[in-house]
């Protein structure tokens, strides 16, 4: 991104959580939904979302203001964004996650970023994941939310990696198996494993069985970080791995992933990745960034370190390519025979 010079472009990294918070409230109003059978003037808005006529027009405004809605006449309407992705039920619609997962999670987490950069850790009240996701509600709330999410990308995944001559798949910390299933959807021939936490796991079979692939799909219970992994196969995926656990853990992974794949396997990495030269992109930069406030040992990834770890850890022919646009990419390397 080039340098900021204008007083205004600081005031809006200063105030982006007014837009941010009003996103947020806008889903659980279901603004999106609302409007997504046709325009809508104020009061029209304000009773489908059950609130005050003049609420509703304030926050619709703001919601134009940032180019979300369309306002024309009187009349509001969703953006070809908020109607592709917002709209709840929509093909592509991850709404759930931002409610959910960013708007109530991640974002009131943001208050002990500067404890957790500082490093004074008395200060930072938050568990590990393990920790975390043993309240079967708070896993509820994140693994939900996460598979929401996490659709998209798992699209993206099986049209950037092949994965037509895999069978076996080992997926590290994969959730409620939102990749698994698309993987599995998109080669008939892949059969998955999926290592996460025990009340993850319990919500991921209930997701898998919904998508009749009980029969390809299988959990192994524990953390990631600490459980056994199954042997043996021909590819390992780790998505959202690498930038939510502490930086010291990346070599063990890749020794891990090493262990488990079969010779001429391939390590799939989907993860928040800066360029090289960490001039960004500004999403991924800001989503490590995040994940410090959880997790202050956490290491911001860049695609040079990764490439050379991988590299030292025994992988070749590793291309790192970009996923999500200027948020994630994805490293895939081979075990050398």
């Amino acid at each position: 991104m080039p340098p900021l010079t204008e007083a205004d472009e600081i005031s809006a990294i200063a105030f982006g959580f007014m837009g941010s918070k009003a996103l947020f409230v806008a889903l659980d109003l279901g603004v999106f939904t609302a409007l997504a059978a046709g325009p809508l003037d104020a009061e029209a808005l304000a009773t489908a979302c059950g609130i005050h006529r003049d609420r509703a027009e304030t926050l619709a405004t703001a919601l134009a203001g940032m180019g979300v809605l369309e306002v024309a006449d009187g009349l509001y309407k969703n953006s070809p964004a908020a109607e592709a992705f917002l709209v709840k039920g929509a093909k592509y619609d991850f709404g759930d996650y931002l409610r959910l997962q960013v708007g109530q999670q991640m974002y009131p987490l943001l208050d002990q970023l500067g404890p957790a950069v500082r490093g004074n850790l008395e200060e930072v009240d938050t568990a590990s994941y393990e920790e975390w996701f043993s309240d079967p509600e708070q896993a509820r709330i994140y693994s939900t939310s996460q598979h929401a999410g996490s659709i998209g990308p798992a699209r993206q995944l099986a049209k950037k990696v092949d994965l037509s001559g895999v069978q076996t798949l080992l997926d590290v910390g994969g959730g409620t198996g939102a990749f698994a299933i698309t993987l599995c959807k998109a080669f008939p021939a892949l059969n998955v494993t999926i290592v996460d936490f025990p009340n993850v796991a319990a919500l991921g079979r209930e997701y898998v069985a919904k998508a009749g692939l009980s029969d390809r799909i299988e959990y192994v219970e524990g953390n990631a970080l600490k459980t056994d992994w199954p042997g043996g196969q021909d590819a390992v995926l780790m998505s959202y791995l690498f930038s939510g656990v502490p930086g010291d853990a990346h070599t063990g992974l890749i020794d891990d992933a090493m262990a488990a794949l079969s010779p001429d396997g391939q390590l799939v990495i989907h993860d928040f990745m800066v360029e090289a030269d960490r001039s960004g992109p500004e999403l991924a930069a800001l989503w490590q960034l995040q994940h410090t406030a959880f997790t202050p040992e956490a290491r911001s990834v860049d695609t040079a370190t990764l490439t050379e770890e991988l590299e030292a850890g025994g992988f070749s022919d590793v291309r790192v390519v970009d996923m999500i646009p200027r948020m994630t990419k994805v490293a895939v390397g081979r075990r050398s025979a």
